[in-house]
């Protein structure tokens, strides 16, 4: 299987944690794409999404899914998205889309959150992947030597602004052994919105594609 086959499997296994008559959360990137289009043929089953981009947004509509806004949702069961990386406590690195913010949000009200992604994303410590880190701008700099202070490398994602009109800094060069804690210290720095760890809110069930299939892992 392709990289691109196994992303879609595990997509496509995900749909059966969709719950009828339901609002799903919907993810952004290339994995969260093909669960987008999997959601499409069984639109007429939910009530709508609510989307954590603007481009998971415009794909939804082209399907015809209704979306909502997330300040008029008060239950979701499930939110699906992808990972960058993964560990075995399944707290995860995202944002190598820049919608790490608004994922963190809807993952947040979800009840369950499915995490999508093909084998190589799973890995035994997180830092390989440069950690994203969205920053009002004014407190770049600013930023940026609290996170060499802490040990990473920070580097500005040229040309690009989340869909909140902030800034990306992408930490290299990080170990990551306590992901809880890093994820907790880095936020409190003034100036961050919030950082592409996900661990004090993990996944709750992985849908791992392999070549031999989509294993299901949940947490602990």
């Amino acid at each position: 299987m392709t990289q691109d086959e196994m992303k879609k499997a595990a997509a496509e296994a995900a749909l059966a944690f969709v719950e009828k008559g339901s609002i799903v959360g919907v993810g952004t990137g290339s994995t969260a794409n093909f669960f987008i289009d999997g959601l499409g043929r069984m639109k007429e089953d939910i009530k709508g999404a609510v989307a954590s981009s603007e481009a998971s947004a415009q794909r939804l509509a082209s399907h015809g899914i209704r979306l909502f806004d997330l300040n008029d949702v008060s239950e979701m069961p499930v939110y699906v998205d992808g990972a960058d990386e993964i560990d075995g406590s399944l707290a995860m690195i995202k944002g190598g889309g820049g919608a790490l913010t608004r994922e963190k949000i809807v993952a947040a009200v979800a009840g369950r959150f499915v995490c999508i992604c093909d084998q190589s994303k799973q890995v035994a410590v997180m830092g390989k992947f440069p950690l994203p880190v969205e920053v009002i701008p004014m407190a770049r700099a600013h930023v940026a030597r609290q996170l060499e202070a802490l040990g990473g490398r920070p580097v500005l994602r040229e040309g690009f602004t989340t869909d909140n009109g902030n800034i990306i800094l992408d930490v290299h060069d990080l170990e990551i052994t306590d992901p809880k804690g890093f994820e907790t210290t880095v936020n409190q720095i003034a100036g961050v919105v919030t950082n592409g760890l996900f661990a004090l809110r993990g996944a709750d069930v992985l849908l791992l594609a392999t070549p031999e299939g989509v294993r299901e892992i949940k947490e602990g």
